[in-house]
């Protein structure tokens, strides 16, 4: 059995939770500044869930707009085209580069992340990193969904291995396997620190812990 990392991307390994907020803040401005609010308000509080879903809710239940999968796959086109290049010159999180560089020695590393998959192997690539990771997965599956699959085909020892995020959904996913947690605190996460099982502020506290 191998102990295993999972990371989710966005707010762990690259600073790049506030681009994706602007984006979706700008493409709902032109509803109103207080939808745009509410927009944001939303996504900040479900990170993790792909934006796909992301734009049906918005349309159906704040717009009150049906929209077909063309139009979903438009607004996500949008939407990349938006953040792609500024994710690709966003910072690391503190740390992090010399956290991997440790323990993909000794763990196997995977990313879990809801960025549609496709974008995230491109930005991963492009950013120097995929030589730390065994498997990167996005959207359309969920995390819950993409570690199904994981535990069913690997050999993980689950009781040793951790999930790294900062968002309800990878809690929720850590805790639906019985992964011990760590969260990478954030103004938008608080709420998550009394159900993590680590909580902390970059990844230097954290080398040499696990």
């Amino acid at each position: 059995m191998r102990k295993a990392l999972f990371f989710d991307f966005d707010g762990v390994i690259l600073d790049s939770v506030n681009i994706k907020t602007e984006a979706f803040y700008d493409m709902f401005l032109p509803f109103g500044k207080e939808m745009a609010e509410k927009v944001v308000a939303h996504h900040l509080a479900h990170g993790g869930i792909s934006r796909f879903e992301k734009f049906t809710f918005y349309y159906s239940e704040y717009l009150g707009i049906e929209i077909n999968q063309d139009k979903i796959n438009e607004l996500s086109n949008e939407f990349s085209n938006i953040v792609f290049q500024k994710v690709l010159s966003a910072e690391f999180i503190s740390g992090v580069l010399e956290f991997l560089e440790y323990y993909h020695k000794t763990h196997e590393c995977y990313i879990i992340s809801g960025t549609p998959e496709n974008e995230l192997k491109n930005i991963v690539f492009k950013r120097n990193i995929a030589h730390f990771f065994k498997g990167i997965y996005g959207s359309p599956n969920t995390k819950i969904k993409i570690l199904e699959k994981l535990f069913y085909n690997q050999e993980i020892d689950i009781t040793n291995s951790y999930f790294i995020g900062d968002a309800s959904t990878d809690l929720e996913a850590a805790q639906h396997f019985n992964l011990k947690f760590i969260l990478v605190k954030a103004p938008h996460n608080k709420n998550l620190e009394s159900q993590s099982d680590f909580v902390v502020d970059n990844f230097h506290s954290l080398l040499n812990k696990i």
